[in-house]
């Protein structure tokens, strides 16, 4: 293999949406460093079931509902 051409390989620590921590290796960012996670298998509606709402303020159909707001169908 060639030398020098991979990333940095080390230890962070990743917070879940629920405040739990845990240790893993990553090439995210420098060692020691903290990953908070906004949306993880506990949170997100694929794993839930969907009970709970994303809080998607920016996403593709907040922005079309934005784009289309004034568009109304005539009677």
């Amino acid at each position: 293999m060639k030398t020098e051409i991979h990333p940095d390989y080390h230890d962070i620590t990743v917070v879940m949406t629920d405040g739990t921590k845990y240790q893993t290796r990553s090439t995210y960012g420098k060692a020691g460093d903290v990953l908070n996670l906004e949306i993880d298998p506990k949170s997100h509606p694929a794993w839930t079931g969907g009970q709970q709402r994303l809080n998607e303020s920016g996403g593709q159909l907040a922005r079309f509902n934005k784009r289309f707001s004034g568009i109304g169908l005539k009677k």
